[in-house]
């Protein structure tokens, strides 16, 4: 079987993995999803006991269902919002002891002792989108037709706040989508209230996606707030279970943007906002009693304000952690803060935090290098900032921690897959296994950092490679904020081996606005999207072709998706000379149909700054006819018909352009499918995309 085929079968050789590792909070289990098989899409739910050292399946699936039912459409979109194509169990919630654990099945619920293995479906009134138990595990709250319900003990289904036109207790589109808060409700520690979003969106331009291989289904209508328009409207209420009722108070006209809410023990309910162009953002307390509240800490940058993930938060003493950057005194660092005290140090960038290690912090960051991620324990009492590194292989790793157990993913160069280590008391007492297939090769990318602004990239050859054969070159590149291809991990050039295989070598590049060196190299993009990223990605070709002499640059294709399919679309309608043909898939081609955070944070305004529009616009390049007949590059562009991110108005919209124009192309439309272009529809399009690469370069170029 070839990798293509293998690749779809096996989704990426991530079916049987495990995922969504939870450490309960007393640390004495491990909680994950995974499917039983290589080729078994569909995910149970498992628990690792600490104390036995032994791993067991809670909830099958295939037990407690006899098909899988569709699921509802706000299910659906959530799984759209997390790129989750996984079948069965797609999430978890836990109580606050980590005993027990609801989840949705089939727009079903399930409520599931960790303890003893029993599993009871609970009746509701409708179908079940993000179930969550209260800390005290009497009660679950979940949302149906767009009202927050609530299942007391006694198994009474009570409506808690639901409205015709309103969404109660969901992440709008806009939350979940560009700040990864994926929920809309929060529970009180002591179980009796609950922190809830009222979502209305009535203001929103309203779109129509329709996929007309399905005439006889109606189009399906959106809420999506492009780039300039009106946004939902998003407020915050505390509901008490008696029936009180208190409004949170914010200034919201100012900072309309919920980044992140949380409610946890050590003190009330924090907020993150943000105003509309994310250069000045709050952290603010709430009075659960009132709904008033204060200002914790002030967020500014004047290109945008970039939130840690896993903050804001309050430690075990009262303080506020919030994430933040250094860039004074030489320093260019993400970093941490409690009550506004540095408790990072200033040389690494902190990503993400994951978790405390009997109160203190476990983080993931780079330290100098932006292809790994390590695990660093941060002591939150010392007087100087301080961090213990607890990964040391090269690579590319996460974590999880709790009580006194931590779980750290381990990926690398020199493996296939993620090692998942369980570590209790300082001590390695176990793994979670995986079923995944192993791929049937191994990449060997170079990884190095090139021109003045050390640039990351990677280099990968066929295995068959002979030194002093020139090779046509693939850029396999994505190119955008919040996401790195060059990183130490095996999983991330898989793919780009098989191409390599192919008779390419497939270069990629994390050009600034790529996270992972440090704030300044993130921000060069902002408001000149366009010429940095396209300047920096050039100019690293060049670089890597000096070191790499088998790089033969008079025959140069480019291939991404998303972010990256907007990249290579620019990359052969304004420098022809550099690329000579490109795979486009879902690219933005217009940035004022994209969503208002994203674009607006990036690129202002639409009618503040109409000439920072048309300069990243690829329609607007398309438009012009080419200064020579050569400089007309063919391109390959690629869209799912019912994407709800990225709508397909982009790519029909560019080809009506480049028809105008005279400018070869061609178009594949994905009848069905979505942003994630999922079910091995990827995959089975590597093949017409080497055919199409193959036909479009140019012969070989002299030595």
């Amino acid at each position: 079987m070839d990798y293509p085929e293998l690749a779809a079968r096996t989704r990426r050789f991530s079916y049987g993995a495990p995922r969504a590792v939870t450490v309960s909070p007393d640390g004495a289990r491990v909680i994950f999803l995974r499917s039983a098989g290589p080729e078994d899409p569909t995910d149970a739910l498992w628990v690792f006991d600490v104390a036995t050292r032994a791993e067991r399946c809670v909830a099958n699936p295939a037990q407690l269902l006899r098909d899988q039912p569709d699921l509802p459409p706000a299910e659906r979109a959530l799984r759209e919002r997390l790129r989750l194509s996984a079948g069965g169990i797609g999430s978890f919630a836990l109580d606050g002891a980590g005993i027990l654990a609801v989840f949705p099945l089939g727009g079903r619920l399930f409520r599931a002792d960790l303890l003893t293995g029993d599993v009871t479906e609970i009746d509701t009134v409708g179908p079940v989108v993000d179930p969550r138990l209260d800390p005290t595990g009497r009660r679950i709250a979940y949302v149906t037709g767009g009202a927050l319900r609530v299942i007391d003990a006694d198994g009474t289904d009570a409506v808690l706040a639901g409205e015709e036109g309103v969404t109660w207790g969901l992440a709008e589109f806009i939350g979940a989508e560009e700040f990864g808060r994926f929920r809309g409700y929060w529970w009180s520690p002591d179980g009796h209230s609950i922190l809830t979003a009222r979502v209305d969106e009535s203001r929103v331009p309203a779109w129509h996606l329709h996929d007309p291989s399905q005439p006889e289904q109606p189009p399906t209508t959106i809420a999506y707030p492009h780039a300039g328009a009106t946004n939902a409207k998003v407020t915050l209420h505390v509901l008490d279970l008696d029936g009180g009722w208190v409004d949170v108070h914010w200034d919201r006209e100012t900072y309309p943007y919920l980044v992140a809410a949380g409610w946890s023990e050590q003190g009330g309910p924090l907020l993150a906002v943000l105003r509309r162009l994310q250069q000045h953002g709050l952290v603010i307390a709430v009075d659960p009693r009132t709904g008033e509240t204060q200002v914790h800490a002030e967020l500014a940058d004047p290109r945008w304000v970039e939130p840690v993930a896993g903050t804001p938060a309050h430690l075990a003493d009262g303080r506020v952690l919030v994430g933040g950057e250094l860039a004074h005194d030489g320093y260019d660092a993400r970093c941490l803060f409690a009550d506004g005290s540095l408790i990072t140090p200033p040389h690494l960038y902190v990503r993400r935090v994951t978790g405390r290690l009997d109160g203190d912090l476990i983080v993931e960051a780079s330290d100098g290098e932006p292809s790994e991620q390590h695990i660093f324990h941060i002591p939150v009492t010392q007087s100087s900032p301080r961090a213990n590194r607890l990964t040391t292989e090269p690579g590319w790793h996460t974590a999880q921690a709790a009580g006194r157990t931590i779980v750290i993913g381990s990926q690398s160069l020199e493996r296939g897959g993620v090692e998942y280590n369980i570590i209790h008391n300082d001590e390695s007492i176990g793994s979670i296994s995986s079923n995944a297939a192993q791929p049937p090769f191994a990449p060997r990318p170079a990884l190095e950092r090139v021109t003045d602004r050390r640039i990351p990239a990677g280099v990968v050859y066929p295995r068959s490679h002979v030194a002093g054969r020139r090779l046509p070159v693939l850029v396999a590149i994505y190119g955008g904020p919040g996401h790195q291809e060059v990183i130490a991990a095996r999983a991330r050039w898989l793919e780009k081996q098989w191409w390599a295989d192919q008779g390419f070598a497939v270069v990629s590049i994390d050009n600034r606005g790529t996270p992972g060196v440090a704030p300044s190299y993130d921000k060069a993009i902002h408001r000149r999207f366009s010429d940095v990223i396209l300047a920096d990605q050039v100019d690293a070709l060049e670089a890597l072709a000096g070191k790499h002499p088998d790089l033969d640059l008079g025959r140069v294709a480019i291939r991404g998706w998303s972010f990256g399919g907007w990249l290579s679309g620019l990359g052969v309608l304004r420098r022809p000379d550099v690329y000579h043909c490109a795979v486009v898939g879902a690219p933005v081609t217009d940035w004022s149909l994209y969503d208002t955070a994203y674009t607006e944070r990036y690129l202002g305004l639409p009618a503040d700054a109409p000439d920072v529009y048309a300069h990243n616009s690829l329609i607007e390049l398309a438009s012009e006819p080419p200064v020579r007949p050569e400089d007309a590059r063919p391109m390959l562009l690629v869209h799912g018909l019912v994407d709800d991110n990225v709508v397909a108005a982009h790519t029909l919209r560019l080809s009506a352009a480049l028809l105008a124009t005279g400018r070869p192309h061609s178009m594949i439309p994905l009848t069905g499918a979505t942003h994630m272009a999922a079910g091995g529809l990827a995959e089975k399009l590597l093949r017409i995309e080497l055919d199409f690469i193959r036909r479009s370069l140019p012969p070989p170029t002299p030595a």
